[in-house]
């Protein structure tokens, strides 16, 4: 007999299916391979026989009524949160006292259906579903490493906590939409919704009892064959995967009569039919184009131009970086101001922003403070002198001084210090309407500076008119270029033409007796 070659990976598979989970079938196939009970009868010594028949080597019936040959071998299909109760809970239900639950009365009718008809068509196989105990408290007790000395974290405490299921999901604080942006004291419930991924989850086990004969429905003797795990986007995780072209999982039962069962798992769902997978195609394809339609509603189909002569500039601008100050906690209040001449924005464009309050990091000799504010404006111009594409500015920063010593201890320690009442005094202001701009008197004093990142974008209805402009003059000058060439041509074949007339001219003038002998003359 070929030697078995069993299968060793037991790590958890990741599928992706688009159809309902409910279609999902598998076929589980449990055999044993060795027991010790083979050798628990001795046969009875017959005279005149040396050897023993193999016959007398098969065992007793069992005390719970079944061969034992039945129990050998079991393979049963099971679909998605099908319940297949197990002889412990067969045994427990059928009391009327042990019914606490709902779900427990609601077992209990159908043991007592199932036992009025043909019986429970599985022995040892069996399955915990959803919205079984089992199910909950075997995801609480599961250990994130290895270690048999394992602590467990605070991440894993409060993932105990979670009941991840989506027949108990309700409004969770954590995922309402708040005014405000920090929470300062957050509660225990607020930060075990905030900080453990809450993910809308359906389980199921697909059991084994490994009993001996006579002796099913103990806890001690369930093993786990097969865990299922399926999510709301349609991710379908098995542990261990699916049998396949592998081969066979093995378990090995603890105690003294130590025995080797090997189990099969297949996916044995039914494939779908050519008019139904052309059914579905239909569906995704009207759904496809719906959502289509509804983003070419949101978008629009009519492209805005620019007036004629303008040049329209997109902006998206970034505040990268900030370095050089004294202090920690930095954030950027900026101003973009458009010149007056030639420039404007539309009445509703934002023309400044204010980044979020951020620390400092040290980089080498520097603290260096990382905004990643991103910020966008548009504006136009009267011409296309100025050109796109990306830029990065770094721009250097002062602060107005107040002298004296006082002054610089209330900056450091209390904080405040002289401010810009019209910001943009730091350039020539939009009011100033002399000739010269005079600063006499304001003391300044150099602090860091301010990277700023920029992308640009341009549109004018110049460049399209520039384009058509070279197109034209391009045929235009194919159409002189052949005409050049007819020309020359032309003016060939009539050089050739006035030759062969002035040839024909000196003929015709030379004297009779020079001509050829028979009179014709020559062409």
């Amino acid at each position: 007999m070929a030697e078995t070659v069993w299968s060793t990976d037991t790590g958890e598979a990741v599928y992706r299916s688009w159809d309902p989970v409910r279609n999902l079938r598998l076929r589980v196939h449990l055999q044993r391979i060795t027991s010790s009970n083979y050798l628990h009868y001795q046969p009875a010594a017959q005279p005149g026989k040396d050897l023993i028949d193999l016959a007398t080597f098969r065992p007793h019936p069992s005390a719970s009524g079944h061969r034992p040959e039945v129990d050998e071998e079991e393979e049963v299909v099971i679909g998605w949160q099908e319940k297949l109760f197990s002889q412990f809970e067969v045994d427990l239900y059928q009391n009327e006292a042990a019914c606490q639950s709902p779900l427990d009365h609601q077992y209990r009718q159908e043991i007592l259906k199932l036992e009025h008809l043909d019986g429970r068509k599985n022995r040892r196989i069996f399955t915990y579903t959803d919205s079984d105990r089992y199910t909950n408290l075997e995801e609480h007790c599961q250990k994130m490493t290895t270690a048999a000395s394992e602590m467990p974290s605070f991440l894993v405490e409060r993932m105990a906590n979670v009941r991840r299921r989506r027949q108990d999901r309700r409004g969770m604080e954590g995922g309402i939409l708040k005014s405000r942006i920090v929470t300062w004291e957050p509660s225990e419930e607020f930060i075990r919704n905030n900080h453990v991924i809450n993910t809308a989850l359906q389980t199921m086990y697909i059991m084994a009892d490994l009993g001996p004969y006579g002796k099913l429905g103990y806890k001690k003797y369930e093993h786990v064959l097969c865990t299922l795990k399926v999510d709301g986007n349609g991710v379908i995780t098995v542990k261990p995967d699916f049998t396949g072209s592998r081969g066979p999982y093995r378990i090995e039962t603890d105690g003294e009569k130590q025995e080797l069962w090997k189990y099969t798992i297949d996916n044995v769902s039914s494939l779908a039919q050519p008019e139904e997978e052309e059914r579905e195609q239909r569906v995704f394809k009207d759904l496809y184009g719906r959502h289509k339609e509804y983003l070419n509603s949101l978008v629009g189909t009519d492209f805005e131009t620019t007036v004629p002569g303008a040049l329209r500039l997109f902006v998206n601008g970034e505040v990268v970086s900030a370095q050089g100050y004294e202090f920690d906690n930095l954030y950027v209040h900026f101003f973009v101001e458009l010149p007056t001449t030639s420039w404007s924005s539309p009445a509703f464009q934002q023309l400044s922003g204010i980044t979020q309050t951020c620390a400092t990091k040290s980089l080498g000799m520097d603290n260096v403070a990382y905004f990643s504010y991103p910020f966008t404006f548009e504006a136009s111009f009267l011409h296309e002198d100025e050109s796109a594409g990306s830029h990065t500015l770094t721009v250097s920063t002062w602060r107005p001084l107040e002298l004296g010593p006082v002054a610089e201890l209330r900056r450091v320690f209390i904080g405040g210090s002289l401010e810009l009442e019209d910001l943009s005094y730091v350039r020539v202001p939009a009011t100033f309407k002399g000739e010269r701009l005079s600063r006499f008197g304001l003391r300044t004093e150099t602090t860091g500076s301010v990277t700023f990142r920029l992308h640009c974008l341009q549109q004018s209805r110049a460049f399209l008119e520039s384009s058509s402009l070279r197109k034209r003059l391009r045929s235009v000058l194919d159409r002189l270029e052949g005409f050049s060439q007819q020309s020359s041509i032309h003016g060939v074949l009539e050089a050739f033409r006035r030759a062969r007339r002035r040839m024909q001219e000196a003929r015709e003038s030379l004297p009779q007796d020079l001509g050829s002998p028979s009179g014709a003359t020559v062409s």
